[in-house]
């Protein structure tokens, strides 16, 4: 079990920088990939009142970090890392060249964290 965990920990700090090697670089690494364009960032779903692409990244984010660290006393301080994080990297896009600042994309980081957050407090609640 230990093995395991150690995995998915080491999965979670992984996926982690990459997530913040996507949200930093000056342009869409994903519209590279698939369009062979910077400028053109995949939609995976229509938006409606927040960013869904935003959310779905940080829904799995905060699910392997929490699997990561559930049984740990390091829980509470990664929840906070989830929510800090996932407020300054939209910050960051008022700095970073050819990327903007939208409430939007913040809504949809803090709304990924906040699921998966309720999730995990009602499983820890009612087995």
């Amino acid at each position: 079990m230990k093995k395991i965990n150690s995995i998915i920990i080491k999965g979670f700090h992984c996926v982690n920088l990459i997530i913040i090697i996507f949200y930093l670089y000056p342009g869409s690494i994903s519209g590279y990939v698939l369009y062979n364009d910077f400028s053109k960032q995949p939609q995976i779903t229509e938006d409606f009142l927040f960013s869904f692409n935003h959310f779905y990244v940080f829904i799995f984010l905060s699910t392997i970090g929490i699997l990561a660290y559930q049984n740990t006393k390091k829980i509470v301080f990664l929840i906070k890392y989830l929510f800090l994080l996932s407020i300054i990297l939209e910050f960051f896009h008022m700095l970073i060249p050819n990327r903007a600042f939208e409430l939007s994309d913040l809504f949809g980081n803090i709304m990924g964290v906040i699921v998966v957050v309720i999730v995990y407090k009602i499983k820890k609640k009612y087995g």
